[in-house]
């Protein structure tokens, strides 16, 4: 990989790092959509899945009550399965065109579904969840995203915050290890992808850290409101990109 581009994903990662510890929003999905206008989603993907999965563990970890939440959302988890199977299957036989709009219209409907800031209502049967795994899995398969749907069935479902904490990280953290078996098997991750993705920790770490500084100093609100709006634009961006190129 040359090394202005690896100095472009390294940047990348720091951005959607520092954007993670101020407004809390999903590192994996900002990263995509930042890379994927400058590099292939067959390349970019890989590279944000150990970053990812490290920082999802860590939060797993630490939120607790892991066996509780893994017993009341195992259908959804389970679900998540075959659609990640179909997902990554489509990554590999499509070209790079779907999954571009594919992660486009998911950050533009996170993007607006945060600035809407309204509830949903669902039901929390195991048909339901195991519908949300399904396309949740789908989506993370084909564009590397992990947010849409899961979150805001989630969050209507009125858990707690270490509940939500749990729920979320634990469906990113089983996604990111199946994604990685997954991104292996079709000569996705490399050696040296292993070691950029790696490599990549570093800038996530201080990203985080300085964001986490920033959020205390400045109005929250304000600043998650304007991050949806760039997500928004962001996510545009790449629908446009796909149909008039």
């Amino acid at each position: 990989m040359e090394p202005f581009i690896i100095t472009c994903v390294l940047s990348t990662f720091f951005v959607a790092a520092f954007l993670k510890g101020t407004a809390g929003l999903g590192f994996a999905t900002t990263s995509l959509g930042i890379m994927a206008s400058f590099v292939d989603m067959r390349l970019a993907i890989p590279l944000v899945v150990i970053p990812s999965l490290l920082a999802n563990a860590l939060v797993m970890v630490d939120a607790g009550g892991f066996r509780t939440i893994f017993r009341r959302f195992w259908p959804m988890f389970a679900a998540a399965i075959p659609g990640l199977a179909l997902g990554l299957w489509l990554l590999g036989e499509s070209d790079t065109a779907l999954p571009r709009a594919v992660l486009g219209a998911t950050m533009a409907l996170y993007g607006a579904w945060g600035l809407w800031g309204g509830t949903i209502r669902l039901s929390g049967k195991p048909r339901t969840a195991g519908t949300i795994g399904f396309f949740t899995g789908l989506v993370n398969g084909l564009t590397g995203s992990q947010v849409m749907p899961i979150l805001p069935y989630l969050i209507s479902l009125k858990l707690t915050k270490n509940e939500l904490v749990q729920a979320i990280n634990t469906s990113f953290t089983i996604s990111s290890v199946i994604m990685l078996f997954g991104l292996g098997r079709l000569g996705l991750f490399t050696g040296e992808i292993a070691l950029i993705s790696t490599i990549g920790l570093i800038p996530v770490c201080v990203g985080i850290w300085l964001g986490g500084r920033v959020r205390r100093l400045l109005p929250e609100a304000v600043f998650r409101t304007t991050v949806f709006i760039l997500l928004i634009l962001l996510g545009l961006g790449l629908i446009a990109r796909v149909v008039f190129m």
